[in-house]
Order: C-alpha cells, then structure tokens, then sequence
C-alpha cells in the first residue's frame, strides 16, 4: 500500500466512524438518537485509534494535515510529501462523509432540523464569536500536537515510514483525541483537522440531502486556519525545547 493510499483510507475511516456516531446521536429515529456527549467524543477517539492503525504502517497515520504540517516544520517529514498527503486525507474525508450519508439517508430524510444535518458533516462554535472560536481550534489543536511529539518521540523517518503513530502511538492518540473532546470540545466542537471539517462540508454543499440548509461558509474558515496555526506553534515550541 502506498502512503497515499494509506492516508486516504485511514481518514476516510476516521470521518466514516467520526461523523457516523454524530449521525447516529443528532438525526431522527436513530437507534443512538440523543446519545449525548460522552458518546459522540468517545466514538471519535476510537475513530482516530482505527485510522491510526490501518494507515500506520505504510504513511505514518498522520490522517490530519496539522499533523503533516507540524512534522514538517518539526524537519520530521519532507515539504515535498506534504501535497500529496493533504490531498489523500481531502479526498478520504469526502469519500468518509459520503458513506456516512449513504448509511443514514433515509434518516436524514426524516430529520427537519437544517442544523443537526449540517452537524453530522462539520464542526460549528456552541457561541459564534469568530475570535473565540480561532483561539478555541488553536489550543486545543496545540494540545493535539505538541503531546504527540512526545508520544511518538518525534523520530526522523523519511516520508515512506512509521512516524511513530503505530500500534504502541495509537492508544494513547486515542486517549488524548478523547481528553479533548470531553475538556476542550464544548466551545467548537474540536475540529482539530483541516480536513475532518472542510472535506464533509464540501460533500453536505453536494450530496442531494432532502432537508438540508446553507453550509455556513462564513465559519469554514475557523477549523481551517486554528489547526493550522496550533499545529505550527506546537511544532515551534517543541523544537524550543529540545
């Protein structure tokens, strides 16, 4: 399997088993319906466990261009390889979010709330105040990051090896994934991932869903840019510390 294949298959798990417990908890008559919290922010760690296991062995599993930006500017792994993984983790996220859509169609039929439809493919802030909400997708992207240099020992491998994030890293990834969902998630969401967020945004502004609404491009900007900036700032403070 080559790391481009690898990276699209683990984030399409991730966003097939992310954005389907939020599916599951928000749409009508779902067997999880009103499921909560705890539920949705653990069923993304488990996500993250799945796709860090499958895409590990031959990419690294970032699933996450933060992670792939942050190793880069760490001098962990080649500017050169960046495109391509950032394009894979895209297109596994769209391809995620469209089996999500294709499991629970006929509820999403039958759920009239424009917001909980919307829900199921993109993060939005609890309190829309944009300022807040960057600083928000920033820590808790920070957070992410800067533990993970540790949890992985940020060893030096070329763009066609392990990272570190194999089966001993996914565990605590996981654990940490959950950590800030239950501690940080409640302002944002804790989209934490370019790609979790843009890519089924794209797919929820495609797919032919009967009671959907707009697809709030005015906020698509936040859980782009804040883990982006989180993820560099981890990178810089870890390098400081070294």
């Amino acid at each position: 399997m080559t790391p481009f294949v690898a990276e699209f298959l683990g984030t399409m798990l991730l966003i097939l088993l992310g954005d389907g417990v939020v599916a599951n908890v928000v749409l009508k008559n779902t067997k999880g319906n009103n499921g909560g919290w705890i539920v949705i922010s653990t069923a993304w760690a488990l996500a993250v466990f799945v796709g860090v296991m499958v895409a590990a062995p031959y990419s690294g599993a970032h699933i996450n261009p933060a992670v792939t930006i942050a190793l880069a500017v760490a001098g962990q792994f080649a500017w050169s390889s960046v495109a391509s993984y950032i394009v894979a983790q895209m297109l596994g996220a769209m391809t995620g979010a469209f089996l999500v859509w294709l499991m629970y169609r006929d509820h999403f039929n039958q759920t009239e709330d424009k917001g909980a439809v919307l829900a199921v493919f993109c993060t939005g802030p609890a309190i829309r105040r944009y300022s807040s909400n960057f600083i928000s997708e920033v820590v808790g992207t920070f957070v992410l990051l800067f533990t993970i240099f540790y949890i992985t020992g940020a060893e030096i491998t070329s763009s066609r090896e392990p990272i570190g994030l194999g089966s001993v890293g996914a565990i605590p990834v996981a654990f940490l994934v959950w950590a800030i969902g239950l501690s940080l998630g409640g302002t944002t969401g804790y989209a934490i991932n370019p790609a979790r967020d843009l890519g089924p945004r794209i797919m929820h502004a495609l797919l032919p869903i009967k009671t959907k609404g707009g697809n709030d491009w005015s906020y698509a900007w936040v859980p782009v840019v804040g883990p982006v900036v989180g993820c560099i700032l981890a990178a810089v403070l870890f390098m400081g510390l070294q």
